[in-house]
This record gives C-alpha cells, structure tokens and sequence, in this order.
C-alpha cells in the first residue's frame, strides 16, 4: 500500500547523477564521458560538447573525494577555530574575516571547510585528517600561539598554509606565508591617546592569555608606558566574552584606585564594560574613559559612541584568501603586512577628572 504524502510520508533523496547516467543519456561510453569532462583528448568536439551539455541539465557535479583520490584538488580550503565555543556568538573580528575569505573563494567556486574545535590538540589532530583524507587542498591558521605547534606539524604534511597574525616573539613560521597587522604599532597609538589626555592609571582588559596577539599587545602597553614614566598601567586577560568583560570592569571600578581609562580587547567586552560601569554610577567619559580595540557597529550605536580602533577585517580577510590561493598557485612563502588600524576618538574618552590627571611637564625657569 503507497503512504499517502503529508504527516509520516518520508520523501525518496534524489540520487546523485553518475558518469553512467551521462553516458546512457548522451549516447556515449563511459569512457567517453570521462575524457569529455575531464578535458582529455580522445573525443570529438562535438562529443564534448554533447556530453558537457547533458551532464549540465543532469546537474552532475564532480566527486571531491574521488578527485582527490586521483591527485586532484578537492576544490576547498580550511578554517579551524580552537576558542570556547560560548565566544563565538558575540566575535564580530571572525565573521567580518571569514566574509572576506569567503568572497574571494566564492569567485573561484571553492569551498570553504570551517571547524569550532576545543584547543589546538584537537586542531593538529583535524590537520592531519584533513590531509590523509585530502579534504582540503591548504589552511588558514589564525590565533598563532607561543610554542605553536601548528607551523611545524603543517611543515611537515606538506599543506600548504597561511598565518593570519604575525607568530610569537622567537616563533617561526616555517614555511608559512602570514598575513599580519602591526598590533604592537596600535596600542602605542591608543596609549599615546590616553596619555595625551592626562590619564596615568591605565588597564588593558586583554583577550585570552597565550595567543600572540595578546601577548604582544600586552608587551607593547608595558614599554610604552615604562618610556612615558607611567606606573599605574597593566593588563588583565579574559575570554573575550561580554560576562567576563563585565566581571573585569567591576573589578577594576570597585578597586581602591580604580583606572580612568580602560582598553578593551574586543568591542563586545567594550560595551558590556560601559553597562558594568553603569551599574556603579561610573559616568562615561567624565569618570572613566573606554576604548574598544576594533570598530564595530555595537561602537557606534552605544551611548556614548566609543572610540575605537579601526580596520577593514573583510578586507584583512580577503588578503590572507589571495595569499593562500597564491601559495596554491606554486607562489612563495612570504610575510605580508596589513594596514595599520587607526583611532578614531569619539565621545568615550576625555580628560579624566581635573584631581586624577597628569602633571604636565616641568618647563625650564626663564633666566
């Protein structure tokens, strides 16, 4: 008895069209078929024509595993994120990345493989499976780490690969080309900024503790505050996530001397940190001052607007594409540099309150 179609009526999947179904259509061998589609000599034009014509309405598409197999490319490139989960939802930096590397890929019909795993153990383990089952024709690697183990393990695979952000200080990036921006060349900017305001009790709540950028951006407010004689400067790492942005910011308000001015990593611990100083009847920017590391939307629409450091991710995104594809292509291993991001003060950073300011500098007595 046939199952009549609505509730409980299971559908039959279409099948996919074959080499055979191509060939039973189009009148021709199997063998045919495949030079045709393959664009081998051994048919005639016609013949080719015909049979690309029929695989065409079929909508026959080819077999990445099996082009694999046969030392084809697969046609897709990989991206593995080793971060919590639970940060993901609210990081605007990796969705504005991967739509620029996804607009590059979609003009050369490849696709992009992307995989959330829970640390860099488990990102090696997926490489090599992704190689042994030539999933992937190469990589882009981001977070680079202190004692990474990916630039070797990719090295010694032979995967082509690409960095995005420059590797720890004394790391190597084997024979990885890196797409990077100058993070340390930044924060001297934002510190610069704060200082010339008169701030001198500075925090940076930082991102997650042993990525390299966070590493060296932390380095870079340390030496940048050592030249400008400032003491009341450092930094805290978080997970990136709004909770713990928030949590840091209560910490931070509810200190003996709390900072005037807060860096924040990201723009979601940014805004969760102006809520937090909220809560504690801190006023924006009379009290404390706020600067989110990258822009976004979320900067824009807060009252008050953040400042914020501004770059083109798409565009960031869409270079370290072109550079892999590059390497595909048979093109050297290189390190190219992004643009700098730039500050753009808005009305979340001010002097801080006349009794917290930095004596300006001593001038010499006239003679």
């Amino acid at each position: 008895m046939t199952a009549p179609a609505g509730d409980g009526a299971r559908a039959t999947p279409a099948r996919r069209p074959t080499i055979k179904d191509i060939a039973r259509r189009a009148g021709v061998s199997e063998s045919a078929v495949s030079f045709a589609l393959n664009g081998r000599p051994g048919v005639s034009q016609t013949t080719r024509e015909r049979v690309h014509r029929v695989a065409a309405d079929l909508g026959w598409q080819p077999n990445s595993a099996a082009r694999a197999l046969s030392g084809e490319r697969s046609g897709a490139l990989g991206l593995v994120l080793a971060r919590p989960a639970h940060t993901l939802g609210v990081e605007s930096f990796f969705l504005q990345l991967v739509s620029g590397v996804q607009e590059v890929l979609a003009a050369r019909k490849i696709a992009l493989l992307f995989q959330v795993v829970e640390d860099t153990a488990a990102e090696c383990e997926l490489l090599r499976r992704w190689w042994a089952e030539r999933r992937v024709d190469g990589v882009l690697v981001v977070d680079p780490r202190a004692q990474d183990p990916r630039p070797a393990l990719l090295d010694s695979l032979g995967l082509p690969a690409v960095l995005v952000g420059a590797p720890a200080p004394g790391e190597d990036a084997g024979s990885l080309s890196t797409v990077w921006a100058d993070d340390s060349a930044a924060m001297a900017s934002v510190l610069a900024h704060l200082h010339g305001l008169g701030h001198r009790r500075i925090v940076h709540v930082a991102g997650l503790a042993g990525l390299a950028h966070t590493e060296r951006r932390i380095a870079s407010l340390r030496a940048e505050a050592a030249a400008l004689g400032l003491s009341g400067v450092r930094s805290v790492t978080t997970d990136y996530s709004d909770a713990e942005g928030a949590a840091a910011t209560r910490r931070l308000l509810d200190a003996a001397e709390p900072p005037t001015a807060i860096i924040y990593d990201n723009d979601v611990m940014a805004v969760a940190g102006v809520s937090a100083a909220a809560e504690r009847g801190v006023a924006l920017p009379a009290e404390l001052s706020v600067v989110a590391w990258d822009d976004s939307a979320l900067c824009r629409v807060t009252h008050p607007r953040l400042t914020a450091l501004v770059r083109d991710t798409t565009a960031f995104g869409r270079l370290a594409a072109r550079e892999l594809l590059d390497r595909l292509d048979g093109g050297p291993a290189r390190s190219v540099q992004a643009e700098l991001p730039h500050l753009e003060p808005r009305e979340s950073t001010a002097p801080p309150p006349p009794a917290e300011r930095e004596p300006a500098p001593e001038q010499g007595l006239r003679a």
